[in-house]
């Protein structure tokens, strides 16, 4: 056995001669570099350990390599080799790697194993050890690149702290009492076992949620066209507060709000419960609203049409109706014409691209924007579609314009007696029917006198001679080419001028 060859040999004659003369072929051996006097008789025992160990490794190039020693699985001579301290303090440098796994080791950490400062790996898993880990004496393993100190009873210990350890992952220290530690490594994974699934169904409903309740948070590639669902509402309007309330008309209540992307929308709710097929109709109606694409139609962003909500999205306009522009701000002639064309312009698209979609077309429905464009806001889908309606609707409109009355508000017959009204003055005592506010010259008021006489035309329903729509639209845009910008200057020269310029016409 190794013990009967330690007792029994001893160093041959020669032998210090011959350690002399490996110290100088090569002086890196460790008991060449050894601070103490050499103790022969250590270094002898030393060769002879590392022969056993050499033929316990099954190496079949002993004499001239001993790369690993290979101890696995034998827990009855490994405790043995551990107790020969002379061999690591003197181990061979062709020893790159320690494995000792698997061997019932007890009691502390076998520090002399780190006197081999050269090996590049060492294993001493599936043991018994206990105690704290030599953190220091590790420091001096520059070459080591696997460590696995797994399935021991070490001291509890954040090795991680330390920066020699920070080169091996959690996979070296499983099960040893260091980081991550028996018991913290158990509360992982039960907390990945467990949270995971958790983790999977929380991000599916909290997808779901955003794809059904709050698509706005989703990328655009990813939310449905033009549906807004009732929690987008509620979030734009501030949960419908009364300081988003700006009116009610028509059984519905009209909200100002601001989607998640900034734009500033016009939201109308229809609350109430009707029949799927109301509901049914109402969605086919904003489908098709939503195509329009029109500078003088309101813009439909959307539509909501949940069990006992329905709304309709449009973009905010800051400008109010025609009818409180007319009545609070005296716009000029050439202003109204402006509005006029953009109107007839809406018209004729209507007329040639949605002939099944009808309009109102009164000054309190139709809305401005800050230039001053026309924007009709309000429509129904009518399949039974009479262009004659919508001239007649227009020539109401080109009335009130012109005269800055109300039909349904000052005149008991409504519509038929305002018409009645113009058609008395007209158009002999036409300072009792145009809004004296628009301070106008001779040419203007021949094109306002036009104008009326228009207006009576497309009202004219009884002998069925109306006039078309681009008819219309060419008499307005002549007037409107025709007319100048009145500026103060202008305004002082037709003064001036005793008659050269503009005359201004003065009603009494």
């Amino acid at each position: 056995t190794v013990v009967e060859d330690l007792n029994n040999l001893h160093p041959p004659p020669d032998f210090n001669s011959t350690i002399m003369n490996n110290c100088i072929h090569n002086p890196s051996l460790k008991y060449c570099n050894s601070s103490s006097p050499m103790d022969l008789n250590e270094i002898f025992k030393s060769t002879i350990v590392a022969s056993h160990l050499c033929n316990e490794s099954k190496n079949p190039n002993c004499v001239e390599s001993f790369p690993k020693i290979d101890l696995r699985s034998r827990p009855k001579i490994t405790p043995l080799y551990l107790s020969f301290n002379f061999f690591w303090k003197y181990c061979p440098l062709g020893i790159m790697s320690i494995d000792l796994s698997n061997n019932s080791l007890k009691g502390a950490f076998p520090i002399d194993v780190l006197l081999c400062t050269q090996i590049q790996a060492l294993d001493l898993s599936y043991n018994q050890l206990s105690g704290d880990i030599p953190v220091e004496s590790f420091s001096v393993l520059a070459n080591l690149t696997f460590l696995n100190l797994s399935y021991n009873h070490f001291s509890e210990m954040k090795v991680s702290d330390t920066k020699f350890f920070q080169r091996f992952n959690s996979s070296s220290f499983l099960h040893s009492g260091l980081f991550p530690g028996h018991h913290n490594y158990t509360i992982k994974a039960v907390i990945l076992l467990v949270g995971f699934p958790i983790f999977v169904i929380l991000m599916i409903s909290c997808t779901g949620w955003l794809c059904f309740v709050r698509p706005d948070f989703l990328p655009r590639m990813l939310r449905r066209n033009h549906k807004f669902t009732t929690w987008m509402l509620k979030a734009a309007t501030n949960g419908f507060s009364k300081k988003n309330l700006v009116g009610k008309n028509e059984g519905a209540a009209i909200y100002k709000g601001i989607l998640r992307d900034g734009t500033r929308v016009k939201i109308e709710i229809y609350k109430g419960d009707v029949s799927r097929e109301i509901r049914d109709e109402f969605v086919e109606e904003c489908k098709l609203l939503v195509q329009f694409q029109h500078k003088n139609l309101i813009r439909v962003l959307g539509w909501n049409n949940s069990r006992r909500t329905r709304a309709i999205v449009t973009e905010w306009t800051n400008g109010g109706n025609v009818e409180l522009w007319l009545s609070e701000s005296a716009p000029s002639w050439k202003h109204r014409l402006k509005v006029l064309i953009g109107v007839v312009e809406a018209m004729c698209y209507l007329q040639e691209q949605w002939p099944e979609v009808d309009y109102d077309l009164r000054t309190g429905s139709v809305l401005l924007t800050d230039n001053l464009e026309p924007l009709i806001s309000r429509f129904k889908i009518e399949y039974q579609h009479r262009s004659t309606k919508y001239v007649y609707k227009f020539g109401l409109f080109l009335l009130e314009m012109i005269t800055n009355r109300r039909p349904l508000e000052e005149f008991e017959r409504g519509e038929a007696g305002f018409i009645e009204y113009i058609r008395m003055h007209y158009p002999e005592n036409l300072q009792l029917v145009v809004d004296e506010r628009m301070m106008l010259t001779e040419n203007m008021f021949d094109q306002a006198e036009q104008g009326l006489g228009l207006g009576l035309m497309c009202t004219d329903q009884p002998t069925g001679k109306l006039p078309s729509l681009v008819q219309i639209y060419n008499m307005i845009t002549r007037a409107y080419k025709s007319c100048p910008i009145l500026t103060s200057e202008n305004h002082r020269k037709s003064h001036a001028d005793g008659g050269h310029g503009h005359k201004r016409v003065q009603f009494k």
